[in-house]
């Protein structure tokens, strides 16, 4: 290899521009990003509706986010990234519940018997022993939290996400995805916005003027201007990996019909590792297809209804647990951003959770749009009038399934990754984690850390992937 190494990304998400970003910033290598898509960005991207900016669903950036990676978005996004507070809700029990949670407004607006419940789960929780090790999400919910809020909440929210029931999805679902995981964490949760308890950030978040996608466009553009290259509409169709050390990977991708072969000494891969084994040559062992064939991802389709009002509600996201509703949450972009414009319209855009055999995801746009709409007058916020227009997209790969047993087909298929000369695998989608976009970003910046003018140290990023399993979803 020469003294600049090139490397090949698939995929133009936070995780594989952040990667290019840095490379190129450090000057540690010539850098080709793939992406198969028409924007950047991946799940995280935005686009508009009528010109207003809308995501792919709910996203933010939290300050919980690694100061320097933070430090790197304001200096790209200036004035433009801002600090908002969060002011959500969650409909339980029929009722709605400040999110974050409030302890005033718990007093003044929880259903008494899911509080006297669940304080009488808590108690019973200190008196009893608890098994060593759950063996699902179900199990490890309901020893810390107790039935009140696993039945009320966590249950139907989870059925509804990954369409599996509790007993069915492994304990780590849990550990990943439920920051308040025991009645302690839930009353530091309330409390940490309560002046003398009040936790740095908590209860506000950063979020783009223009859409939550200008945080990987402005990425995309630095690393351009530093000289990365980015290819877009290109999609890999073929990865042939290196015979020998001393070889290079092929990379055989098609860019509007037109077949695009190209060589690089690394291989960074941010797609899903599932695809990745697929497209590789030689193909992987049977055991290991086997793995990929063993994991999952739950689909989603995102239904966006315009309407013409200033505003929605004052709320930036409504949280919908309950198996009376089809929609997961309602988030209203112009909240998140605190725009005014465009006067007289705004746009929600809901969550619907599925697979690719079901009826939502096979559903025209306007069956989805009278779904959400019957579904938010069902929760008691109708719309205001029929929609201006109905826009739906569809997500294949929103959120990775931990059924029970996916650890192992997963260890199979990350050690194969993990064998192949010069490849890493990284980001959400690269390592089947639950994650948020700081934390794509953390992966993408200690994969360049590790780069150095030897190769790549295998032993430092073992001790960052260490860290990334500590890794726990902000909602």
């Amino acid at each position: 290899m020469t003294d600049s190494p090139h490397i090949i990304i698939l995929g133009a998400g936070p995780a594989g521009l952040g990667a290019a970003y840095r490379l190129r910033r450090a000057g540690r290598a010539r850098v080709t990003v793939l992406e198969r898509g028409s924007r950047v960005g991946g799940n995280a991207a935005s686009f508009s509706i009528n010109g207003q900016h809308v995501d792919f669903g709910s996203h933010r950036l939290h300050p919980t986010c690694d100061p320097v990676i933070l430090a790197d978005i304001r200096g790209l996004l200036g004035e433009d990234l801002r600090d908002r507070k969060r002011h959500g809700r969650i409909r339980l029990r029929g009722r709605w519940v400040h999110f974050p949670l409030k302890p005033l407004d718990l007093l003044l607006h929880l259903d008494s018997g899911f509080a006297v419940g669940a304080a009488r789960d808590a108690l019973q929780r200190m008196m009893r022993r608890h098994p060593l090790k759950a063996d699902s999400f179900g199990e490890e919910l309901m020893t810390r939290l107790g039935p009140t809020i696993c039945d009320s909440f966590y249950f139907p929210y989870a059925r509804k996400i990954w369409g599996l029931e509790p007993e069915e999805m492994a304990a780590e679902q849990a550990q990943r995805r439920v920051a308040a995981n025991s009645p302690g964490k839930l009353v530091r949760k309330a409390f940490s916005l309560v002046p003398g308890f009040r936790v740095p950030g908590a209860g506000r978040f950063f979020y783009p003027r223009n859409g939550f996608g200008q945080i990987v466009e402005a990425y995309a553009e630095a690393a351009r201007e530093a000289g990365a290259q980015l290819l877009m509409g290109c999609s890999a169709q073929q990865i042939v990996a290196p015979a020998s050390s001393g070889d290079r990977w092929k990379v055989i991708a098609d860019r509007g019909g037109e077949k695009v072969t190209l060589t690089a000494d690394y291989l960074w891969s941010t797609i899903p590792l599932t695809l990745l084994a697929q497209m590789t040559m030689p193909a992987p062992p049977q055991a290991v297809v086997q793995a990929a064939s063993a994991l999952d991802y739950r689909a989603m389709v995102l239904v966006y209804l315009e309407v013409p009002v200033d505003r929605f509600t004052e709320f930036d996201a409504h949280y919908f647990p309950g198996a009376d509703v089809s929609i997961t949450r309602l988030s209203e972009p112009k909240n998140y951003a605190g725009v005014a414009e465009p006067a007289g319209r705004t746009v929600l855009c809901a969550e619907l959770p599925c697979s690719l055999d079901d009826t939502h995801w096979n559903s025209s746009d306007e069956e989805l749009g009278r779904i959400v709409a019957l579904d938010l007058e069902r929760a008691g916020v109708p719309l205001p009038t029929a929609p201006l227009s109905v826009s739906v997209r569809r997500l294949r790969h929103a959120y990775p399934i931990y059924k029970r047993g996916f650890a192992e087909p997963f260890h199979h298929l990350d050690e194969w990754a993990g064998a192949l000369p010069r490849l890493l695998s990284f980001g959400r989608q690269g390592l089947f984690a639950h994650d948020n976009t700081h934390h794509a970003l953390a992966m993408a910046y200690a994969a360049v850390d590790c780069l150095g003018a030897s190769g790549f140290d295998g032993a430092a990023w073992g001790r960052y992937r260490v860290e990334f399993e500590k890794h726990v979803v902000v909602d």
